[in-house]
């Protein structure tokens, strides 16, 4: 026998997209406490719920019927779907935040995959390799070979298998190791680090499980280089003292005269010379706003005073001018005045003085630490001074890549890291960096003090001893001089609203910012070092609680020729297309960590910067041409994806995560680049692809989503390999099953009353494509009347117009009206056409201006018409008594009771009119399918909302039906 069975998984047949989702939403909102995220940053990770669902059905076997060549097996219906039921509630406990490392949800979990395991082995027994592959007493290892930021392998090593993680990026494999390698080397390690004054002291019996100690020690020596820093460099980070002179000018600030206050951050803006030739010798500010605090009640501002060709600034209390709002900007991008002269300083002058090197930088403001939050001071000379006087030895001097998507500041004269921060920033940077060695030195005194034996393996040789104890720690230290480099930098921004400093990398990008935060990294509030251990320890421990007992390997690879996926399971989020350059992005750590961790890992460092040759990017700056980083990216990363057809374990399904939003339209359908070139490279690489899956794994108000309908899910790919000798079909032949399937395919994906929550409006145009591919996917070829083969593209084509014909209201039963309000908006949206073009359509559409108006969805007078908006539908509408109802009517005042009143009050309204429910829905995604497509965002939003509340909708309209029911009955009582 060389057949190998492989029961269908749970992935490939059902999941509770619902509680997965809603998982998914919560991880990614801010204050739900230490994750391991916090670790590092990193761009686009997947969250942990999705990651831990997904691996879990695809190792678990459907417990329906199932029937694979040879072999036959199952039971009957209703015991499936008990069975699955049980699965299902697995899923829904184990992606709930507070299980992340609940022990009981997780050995329910791995015990569900450890008995699917035992079945595949059982059927597999007979097979010559099973020895090999089939081994029921060892589960298979894992392996994600673009590991990225790790939340992946991370959660494979949670459910209990032994997890391999590589990518060709330095960055993304230091945080794999420190996520899933180095903290199972270490388990119970008590800390060895001296308890820092005034901590209490350690108890007789304590809990060092886990990682524990190891999260400890990162504590007790992060607050020792602390004590160390003080000593070199505190002089430069003073703190204010309220003289009378200040509060002689600042009453409200008497409270605090005579004191010293700590300072939290000073405020800069930058300087370049003024082009007014009688100014030109004087360094005029940026800025791109003046005020401090918007809070209300804490209203502060900068207020620049000019004296003939001198100015300085002042911070004042109280109402915000209007000018403080945008402070010397004038326009859009790079537009500004001088403050002095009031001549323009436009973008050529800025980038031109930028580049000669004269552009400067200006102290504005004072943040420091009052008894009841922010106090605003103005600068001093001398406080500028200290800051200007610190004298780096050291800085990054490699190049800023020239990507211009996404690096904004060569534009400006910035070209190298090491203009990204003030010399103070470097100053303490690089002190923090030297320190990380010098704490290593003490680890290891430390260590062998406590009695740990040392053989001088380190820990990147597999060491366990003292040496490789002390470079584990350094790893953790050295992140969080990271963490503060990303708060720490000139392109760091003030957020009046929140009276905070906000990070270098607030979107995917390293933005060119006017007037910038320097954060005291010495004190103890806000952006500080004490802060980043804390933070490092905390998220340390959210890693590592339960799954550090699990081996993790992880390794510096390229995807393209790695051979890890051998005999593996594999779950995998690749790069997407030209989306995220990581490579660029990752320079601004990468030059930190080299420096803190070089002599611990030589060869993952051995580059001035990362690798990106052999990036799988599409970026049309390293390859000459957009043709040619297709060409790139269609190439490698088909081979990439081939490795995993080629070695991944026979048992399992491959699942690829890929969120792209299709943004061109051409001939009536949606397609992207982006996409088709990676379904391109999947079949080309010798999967098929058996099932799509959509993920809420995206923030909808996250930056790159600002101000569009950008995608709000993953899709996730399930493929398997394909048979060698799959056969062709012709084009028609492949129209044909489209016409079969995929109505069948979208009925499920849209949901309606069946208790699942339907795709939202945003995603299904790209997660229907799934269904479509899995048919084209499947053939060797679907061959063209020509005898060519049909391209991704045109395959897309086709699969969309499937999509839009089962949308479209003339395919279905809709009314006259409706069809008449369909084309309408089409064709004119809310605005007014000609009474004759009206009269002209009804007739087509077999209905009447008269009748349509009648039904009380258009306004007709005057030669005019045009659609009501549903704000300007009736609130008192009731269905029962009306007696002509198109749907169109009853979608719209269904978004008005949504909008107006809420979920509970449009539940009710689709009570009375429960029949009218399916239709509803289905012009809802039309409507915004047409709204998309013509680029009326706000309209498309609207419908997008409908669809998104329609289960809320649906439950709240039974549980008014249920209580008519109720209440008849006690009637009739």
């Amino acid at each position: 026998m060389t057949k190998i069975y492989s029961p269908k998984k749970l992935i490939e047949v059902a999941l509770p997209l619902d509680e997965i989702n809603a998982a998914c939403a919560h991880e990614k909102q801010p204050g739900i406490g230490a994750h391991p995220r916090g670790l590092h940053l990193w761009w686009a990770r997947r969250p942990l719920p999705a990651a831990r669902a997904v691996i879990f059905a695809q190792m678990v076997n459907d417990p329906g019927y199932q029937q694979d060549g040879g072999f036959k097996y199952g039971v009957n219906k209703k015991e499936a779907e008990i069975k699955r039921e049980k699965l299902f509630q697995i899923i829904r406990d184990l992606v709930k935040w507070e299980n992340t490392n609940n022990e009981e949800v997780l050995n329910r979990a791995r015990e569900a995959i450890k008995d699917s395991w035992r079945e595949t082995c059982h059927l597999n027994r007979n097979h010559p390799q099973a020895a090999e592959l089939f081994n029921p007493e060892k589960l298979p290892a894992f392996h994600d070979p673009f590991a990225g930021g790790g939340a992946i392998p991370l959660e494979a090593q949670r459910l209990g298998l032994e997890s391999y993680a590589s990518d060709l990026n330095p960055v993304a494999v230091m945080i794999n190791k420190a996520m899933i390698e180095i903290p199972p080397k270490f388990v119970g390690q008590a800390p060895v680090g001296p308890i820092p004054e005034g901590k209490k002291k350690q108890k007789l019996i304590e809990d060092w499980s886990g990682a524990k100690g190891l999260a400890e020690d990162v504590r007790r020596y992060g607050h020792w280089m602390r004590e160390e820093a003080l000593k070199r460099i505190g002089h430069l980070y003073p703190n204010v003292k309220i003289t009378d002179e200040i509060t002689s000018e600042r009453p409200d600030l008497k409270p605090y005269a005579g004191e010293e206050l700590t300072v939290i951050a000073w405020i800069w803006a930058r300087t370049v010379k003024s082009p007014n030739p009688a100014f030109n010798h004087v360094d005029v500010p940026l800025a791109s706003s003046f005020v401090l605090s918007s809070k209300k009640g804490k209203e502060a501002y900068v207020q620049p005073v000019v004296q003939g060709d001198k100015y300085y600034f002042n911070v004042k209390v109280g109402k915000l001018p209007a000018q403080a709002k945008t402070g010397t900007k004038v326009a859009r991008g790079p537009n500004f005045r001088c403050v002095v002269s009031g001549v323009p300083l436009d973008g050529k002058h800025i980038k031109g003085e930028g580049m000669a090197g004269r552009m400067g930088m200006k102290l504005m403001a004072i943040v420091a630490e009052g008894r009841k939050g922010r106090v605003y001071l103005s600068p001093t000379q001398e406080i500028e001074h200290i800051a200007k006087s610190a004298a780096p030895t050291w800085g990054p001097e490699t190049a800023i890549p020239h990507d211009k998507r996404s690096m904004f500041t060569p534009l400006y004269g910035l070209t190298k890291f090491v203009d990204l921060f003030t010399p103070r920033q470097l100053v303490a940077l690089t002190t923090f960096s030297d320190l990380v060695q010098e704490a290593h030195k003490k680890v290891v005194a430390d260590a062998k003090s406590a009695g740990i034996k040392d053989n001088g393996l380190g820990v990147d040789d597999g060491g366990t001893g003292a040496s490789a104890y002390a470079d584990a720690l350094a790893v953790y230290l050295a992140f969080a001089v990271d963490r503060l480099t990303d708060y720490n930098s000139s392109i760091s921004t003030w957020k009046a609203s929140g009276e905070q400093v906000m990070q270098t990398y607030k979107r995917q990008a390293i933005p060119m910012t006017w007037d910038f935060p320097e954060s005291n990294i010495m004190g103890v509030k806000s952006i500080c070092w004490l802060k980043a251990i804390k933070y490092t320890a905390d998220n340390l421990n959210a890693c590592t609680k339960l799954n550090s007992l699990i081996p993790g390997i992880v390794l510096q690879t390229n995807a393209s020729t790695q051979t890890i996926s051998a005999n593996k399971v594999i779950s995998t989020d690749p790069p997407y297309y030209d989306n995220i350059g990581y490579a660029d992005l990752s320079d601004f750590f990468y030059v930190w960590l080299r420096r803190s961790l070089k002599s611990i890992y030589s060869n993952l460092f051995s580059t001035m910067a990362v690798p990106k040759a052999e990036e799988l990017v599409a970026t049309p700056y390293r390859h000459g041409n957009k043709e040619k980083a297709e060409t790139f990216f269609l190439n490698g990363m088909t081979q990439a994806i081939h490795n995993l057809a080629e070695n991944s374990h026979p048992a399992f399904p491959v699942s690829i995560y890929y969120a792209f939003k299709q943004a061109e339209t051409r001939e009536g359908s949606t397609s992207s680049t982006g996409w088709e070139t990676f379904l391109e490279a999947v079949i080309h690489s010798g999967f098929s692809i058996d099932g799509t899956w959509p993920m809420r794994t995206e923030l909808a108000n996250r930056m790159i989503a600002a101000g569009n309908n950008a995608l709000a899910s993953s899709v996730v790919l399930i493929c398997k390999k394909r048979e060698i000798e799959a056969e062709s079909i012709s084009r028609r032949e492949f129209q044909r099953e489209l016409r079969e399937k995929m109505p069948e395919a979208l009925e499920a994906m849209v949901g309606g009353e069946t208790g699942s929550t339907p795709i939202a409006p945003v995603d299904l145009a790209q997660a229907a494509i799934g269904p479509g591919m899995a048919i084209y996917s499947k053939y060797g070829a679907v061959l063209n009347q020509d005898g060519s083969k049909m391209s991704v593209h045109d395959a897309l084509i086709l699969i969309n117009r499937a999509i839009t014909d089962y949308l479209n209201p003339n395919s279905g039963n809709f009314d006259a009206d409706t069809l008449f309000c369909d084309d309408w908006f089409s064709q004119f949206g809310w605005s007014e056409g000609q009474f004759g073009v009206a009269d002209t359509l009804s007739r087509a559409k077999g209905t009447s201006v008269e009748g349509v108006r009648d039904a009380g969805v258009i306004e007709a007078g005057g030669g005019k018409v045009r659609l009501l908006k549903w704000s300007e539908y009736p609130q008192d509408w009731d269905p029962k008594t009306d007696d002509r109802i198109p749907i169109w009517e009853a979608c719209h005042q269904l978004i008005r009771a949504l909008n107006q009143q809420g979920e509970s009050d449009a539940g009710a309204l689709l009570a009375r009119m429960p029949e009218r429910g399916e239709p509803i829905r289905q012009l809802a995604y039309h409507l915004y399918t047409l709204c998309e497509r013509k680029k009326w965002a706000e309209d498309a939003r609207a419908y997008n909302e409908l669809i998104g509340s329609w289960h809320a909708i649906v439950a709240a309209s039974h549980d008014v039906g249920h209580k008519g029911s109720q209440a008849k009955l006690d009637l009739d009582f």
